[in-house]
């Protein structure tokens, strides 16, 4: 029998107004079911909401140090049960072992970054224009924050959203994608154990169009910070404009790796199978693109082929699988009509195009590494996410071409470029319209202290990560101190009196 879950509000492990719940299933062993959750509603979100605005009189007022301690208490935890979280994330979200270690381990860094930031919280002062006066502005809390997060990284992107969240005062209302809620949930019992205060962070497990419309939606909730799909995305900024909540949205991508014909072709392939394949595509960083040289073209596709076809699906939970299942069956049949999409469009199908069977494969949602060749800029397949193992390969004459076919589509997240031309890595640094570029790296791999995030439709201009989440969760507050003795005038002409 399943382990059964519960939500988490006002400092209490409980059920549902409702009692409804939905079941957690293993995506490479869809017979087993890793938890049942409760599918919550607004009534959940109600209760969450108003605990996280209760405590929020009371946490903001504790010195940002004194919170920063907190999280790095979650980090130590997080340390210590580091193998038991990625097994659990593993059976959850199929990613190898590997992986789901980096994922943790994101959530470690970001835990003992985000402590540190808590006595960085630096203000800004400035003189003023009138005597015996002083001029001073620091950072203050913004209230109770929503966070909604995807399946992909279901302890790293949390981690990146609520470690600073809280470090800045603010409190949390949580709601976990649906195919990933028991990562989440022990998230939440770490940070429950290394003794937040009651109410500070309330989870509410359910569907997005439940929950994540009741939190954003909620007049009381004062920010939003939210990862996901484009399309999802846009909607929810709609709809928090309308109380206008402060909204970050991290959304999505369609990153290419250009190879030029001066690179070391060994250590590009490296990078775009990791880019390509690992987390089965299923990342918003993932490569999508390949944008090859023409003069290296033909013996950079027999590598490439060859390295691909070779490459071992299954279990994560095995020691020699390299590449895990889809999430779940719709996603694979996602990726499938993208395939169909791609050859309708004249593209050269030379790797994969079909679910994986056979053997064990046959319990999970398996596709094979996908490859077409001669796709060309316009192809829907060159330009929509697919968000699965499916990578596309163009082909182009020059450095100027890679560029502006790299920059031809509505997203920029992350971009990479493999050429030992020190000229053209600073070109690319300066045209690549992305908000992360690689030299000679693959297009996956964030760093805890950097700021993670893209322009065009990938977002709204916020970041994660680094020092610049904490612009999100904090607003300014500007001080005057006037000890004149009389009161003194600003903003009028003092200059001719």
């Amino acid at each position: 029998m399943s382990e059964k879950f519960q939500n988490y509000i006002n400092g209490q492990w409980v059920d549902t107004k409702s009692g409804r719940t939905f079941e957690d299933r293993n995506p490479a062993r869809w017979d087993e079911v890793v938890g049942t959750f409760p599918k919550s509603s607004k009534e959940d979100v109600d209760e969450a909401v108003k605990a996280a605005r209760a405590a929020f009189k009371t946490w903001r007022l504790v010195p940002a140090p004194k919170r920063g301690d907190i999280v790095r208490k979650a980090a130590d935890l997080l340390v210590a049960r580091k193998e038991e979280i990625a097994r659990l994330m593993t059976r959850e979200m199929g990613k190898v072992l590997l992986e789901t270690r980096g994922d943790v381990q994101e959530g470690i860094d970001t835990g003992y970054y985000a402590a540190t930031e808590g006595r960085r919280l630096f203000g800004m002062n400035a003189p003023s224009e009138l005597p015996n006066k002083m001029n001073l502005s620091f950072r203050v809390p913004i209230g109770v924050v929503g966070v909604v997060t995807p399946w992909n990284f279901p302890m790293a992107i949390p981690t990146w959203k609520i470690f600073p969240a809280l470090v800045s005062g603010n409190t949390v209302v949580f709601k976990p994608a649906s195919d990933t809620p028991a990562t989440a949930t022990m998230l939440v019992k770490i940070l429950e154990e290394a003794g937040l205060p009651t109410g500070v962070i309330n989870i509410v497990h359910g569907g997005g169009g439940e929950v994540g419309n009741a939190i954003v939606e909620h007049t009381d909730v004062d920010a939003l910070s939210f990862t996901g799909s484009t399309v999802v995305g846009k909607k929810l900024s709609e709809v928090g404009s309308r109380t206008l909540k402060r909204i970050s949205l991290e959304l999505g991508g369609k990153n290419a790796q250009i190879v030029m014909d001066d690179a070391n072709l060994d250590l590009a392939l490296d990078a775009v199978l990791w880019g390509a394949f690992g987390t089965t595509g299923q990342r918003c960083t993932a490569t999508s693109r390949l944008i090859l040289h023409e003069k290296i073209h033909d013996m950079f596709m027999k590598m490439l082929i060859n390295r691909a076809s070779k490459l071992r699906l299954g279990d994560g939970l095995l020691p020699d699988v390299e590449v895990g299942p889809c999430i779940n069956e719709g996603q694979r049949e996602r990726v499938h009509s993208y395939v169909e999409i791609g050859r309708q469009e004249g593209a050269k199908l030379v790797l994969g195009g079909e679910a994986a069977t056979g053997g064990d494969l046959d319990l999970g949602w398996f596709y094979k590494p996908t490859i077409f060749d001669g796709v060309t800029p316009a192809m829907r397949i060159a330009v929509e996410e697919i968000f699965g193992p499916v990578l596309s390969v163009l082909t182009v004459k020059s450095f100027e071409e890679a560029v502006d076919v790299l920059n031809g589509t509505s997203y920029g997240l992350s971009s990479s470029i493999f050429t030992q031309d020190v000229n053209r890595a600073f070109r690319a640094m300066r045209d690549i319209e992305a908000g992360i570029t690689y030299i000679n790296g693959a297009t996956i791999g964030a760093e805890a202290h950097m700021p993670f995030g893209g322009v065009k439709q990938t977002g709204n201009g916020h970041r994660e990560g680094g020092w610049t989440v904490f612009d999100f969760y904090t607003e300014w507050k500007t001080v005057y101190v006037d000890f004149s003795g009389k009161l003194q005038k600003a903003q009028i002409d003092t200059y001719n009196q």
